[in-house]
């Protein structure tokens, strides 16, 4: 694939570089709705809502990440999702996603915040699948 065909792509969260390097697209979950970037998008910063990000690298994988809000960042071909937790479908565990699922449904104070999140992380793993 030709170098005028690629992004230069960094997923990161708040205690690592979760994922970097170059890709044809990406499509992200932001307030204002479903984003997908290809190459000379026009600069656009954004809230990201919790959700899941896809990355189509440039050997044509697709990655697939779940993150926790933060931003979306696109200028001069150049795209940064900033999360304060992010993790690629192959690190989740998943059980762990369901029970949490399960705990946050009886839980008044912050239980959807916590089911959202749950959620993320097992569609990213679906996903990815």
């Amino acid at each position: 694939m030709a170098d005028n065909d690629q992004l230069q792509v960094e997923l990161v969260a708040a205690d690592r570089t979760v994922w970097s390097g170059q890709a044809t697209m990406v499509v992200a979950k932001t307030a204002e709705g479903d984003i997908g970037v290809l190459r000379d998008h026009m600069p656009v910063l954004s809230l990201l809502v919790d959700g899941v990000v896809e990355i189509v690298a440039v050997d044509g994988d697709r990655l697939f990440a779940a993150v926790e809000g933060g931003f979306l960042s696109v200028a001069n071909n150049r795209v940064s999702v900033l999360s304060q937790y992010a993790a690629l479908s192959h690190e989740i565990d998943v059980t762990a996603a369901r029970a949490e699922l399960e705990a946050a449904a009886s839980d008044t104070e912050d239980g959807d915040e916590r089911a959202k999140r749950a959620e993320a992380r097992i569609r990213a793993v679906e996903k990815a699948s």
